[in-house]
């Protein structure tokens, strides 16, 4: 199986992200482009192999391997064998090179997958939104778009040998979201880290822009607004339930990373 679509770029050239080419090959042919390509690419393999060749270097492509190339730069690509199932996304729009960089993807970079499932949803979901819709199609994939982008992202950290964020802060990250109702401690979170106060503090500072126990006063900030949004509970009720010791404290809290008090947000 393969397809190419090339969606014509209209409007959607002012969107922050968009797409301008998404396809797959169940042999992805020779190809060699001693100029690169205009825009960065976001490659993924499924089945067969293949050999990636840039700087001099070759490197083998083989199921559940992703690379990203960025834009112009020399590279060349070609199977091993009658099979090569390479799954490709090009991204472009005024904030694609911020993003990318957001994610630490700046230059050449090769990395092993661990699962797929939500990766290949959003790559068939910007397929589908092509073909569906000859109008507003490559809109409703731009949204499908970010959604790869930030799942690509989520595989590509999650793989300590090649994480852009570093284990440790994804480790401390899940203990908060799965405990921010309950009291956590630095040492508990540097426990379930692995690592001292100072280099967590380090990781945080340089992952999250933020420290460890400010991470997680944002956190149940986040689990608030939304008690605020969809339930009527009082002020206290939220406090209590989203991990904040007294009322006060919480509308102190929210005040200064909000800009506005709970009350405020609520009728807002």
């Amino acid at each position: 199986m393969h397809f190419y679509d090339f969606p014509i770029i209209r409007n959607e050239s002012s969107l922050p992200v968009y797409l301008v080419s998404v396809g797959l090959h169940d042999c992805q042919p020779h190809i060699n482009r001693k100029e690169g390509y205009p825009y960065p690419q976001i490659f993924y393999c499924t089945r067969g192999s293949g050999t990636l060749v840039y700087n001099g270097g070759k490197y083998l492509i083989k199921p559940m391997t992703a690379f990203f190339l960025p834009a112009d730069f020399p590279h060349e690509y070609y199977p091993d064998g009658e099979i090569w199932d390479i799954h490709w996304v090009v991204p472009s729009g005024f904030a694609v090179n911020n993003v990318l960089e957001q994610f630490g993807l700046t230059e050449p970079m090769i990395f092993q997958l661990t699962d797929i499932k939500n990766l290949e949803r959003c790559f068939r979901k910007m397929h589908e939104a092509l073909l569906g819709d000859s109008l507003f199609g490559n809109y409703r994939a731009a949204g499908f778009l970010y959604d790869f982008l930030i799942e690509f992202y989520r595989l590509i950290s999650a793989v300590s040998g090649n994480s852009v964020v570093n284990p440790a802060v994804i480790k401390a990250v899940d203990y908060i979201n799965a405990n921010y109702t309950d009291e956590i401690t630095l040492e508990e979170l540097c426990e379930t880290a692995g690592v001292s106060k100072q280099h967590l503090c380090r990781l945080f500072r340089s992952a999250l822009n933020s420290r460890p126990m400010e991470y997680i006063a944002k956190r149940r900030i986040q689990a608030a607004k939304e008690l605020l949004s969809d339930t009527d509970k009082t002020i206290d009720e939220i406090s209590e339930e989203t991990g904040f010791c007294t009322g006060s404290y919480f509308c102190k809290l929210f005040r200064r990373y909000e800009g506005m008090t709970p009350s405020q947000f609520r009728r807002g």
